[in-house]
């Protein structure tokens, strides 16, 4: 098999990884069912995008496994992306993204009959979806099965926290949903920003050195980040700034280097 393009190779367990898949499409699912006709309208948060675009983004993430299972394999000899990369190149084809999913909402006159169509058929391709043995395609290259399934969860966990902000109701977050998210995207950071010099907490789910300096070799580091699974995932995603979130007392940064703002966010 290829080499992977990655500092780290993470693994992430198949059957944690469809179960955290299926729990959290069903949270948005339930969620979206109790949407009024109002709330498809109110803004999402996102430039341009009411509620009913969110709700077909999502659609698309969970489609997405599907989608790529259909297409042939990549061509023998392509570079194999983690989850990791994969969340610092979406950056690059935002644009692409946003017409992608306007198209799509223009031909779906049921955004949640086509969900629920969607959810109903993750069942039969669980087998296929958790595989670390096949490689799928994706923009900017081949994928392991599995760790593209992994960023469907990182999808669909930052869309729900979306969705429950801007349409003011309650969906669920999955535990090991929000774990799988919160580690793709603090591997991303450490890519991003590679060193040993400052570590970032985001207990209990990640804990990751990063930025280029002087390296510790015992005890507390000199440069020490650390926030919540919600707070890190809305700065590493750009929902939030540093600036704000430190003001706010949502994380702790202590040290001359633990100032993360040039290096956010890591998923475009």
């Amino acid at each position: 098999m290829p080499s992977e393009s990655r500092r780290r190779a993470r693994t992430y367990d198949p059957d944690r990884t469809w179960g955290a898949l299926t729990a959290q499409v069903g949270h948005v699912r339930t969620a979206v069912r109790g949407l009024t006709g109002e709330q498809w309208k109110w803004p999402a948060g996102l430039p341009g995008w009411d509620v009913r675009l969110l709700v077909v983004h999502v659609l698309r993430q969970v489609q997405a496994i599907r989608l790529v299972l259909d297409k042939p394999a990549p061509a023998p000899g392509a570079p194999v992306l983690g989850p990791d990369r994969w969340a610092l190149s979406t950056g690059g084809i935002a644009d692409r993204l946003d017409a992608g999913t306007r198209e799509q909402e223009a031909r779906t006159e049921d955004p949640l009959a086509a969900l629920e169509q969607e959810a109903d058929a993750l069942p039969a391709l669980r087998e296929e979806a958790v595989r670390t043995d096949r490689l799928v395609p994706s923009p900017f290259g081949a994928m392991r099965a599995l760790d593209f399934t992994v960023t469907r969860l990182v999808e669909l966990v930052v869309h729900s926290d979306d969705l429950a902000r801007a349409a003011g109701v309650e969906v669920g977050l999955d535990r090991q949903a929000v774990a799988a998210a919160v580690r793709v995207l603090a591997d991303a950071l450490a890519v991003k920003a590679p060193g040993n010099s400052v570590e970032v907490r985001v207990p209990p789910y990640a804990a990751v050195q990063c930025v280029a300096g002087p390296r510790h070799t015992r005890g507390t580091p000199p440069n020490v980040v650390e926030t919540t699974p919600a707070t890190w995932l809305r700065l590493a995603t750009g929902r939030t700034t540093w600036s704000e979130e430190l003001a706010a007392a949502h994380l702790s940064a202590s040290g001359e280097r633990a100032d993360l703002a040039p290096h956010l966010p890591v998923l475009g």
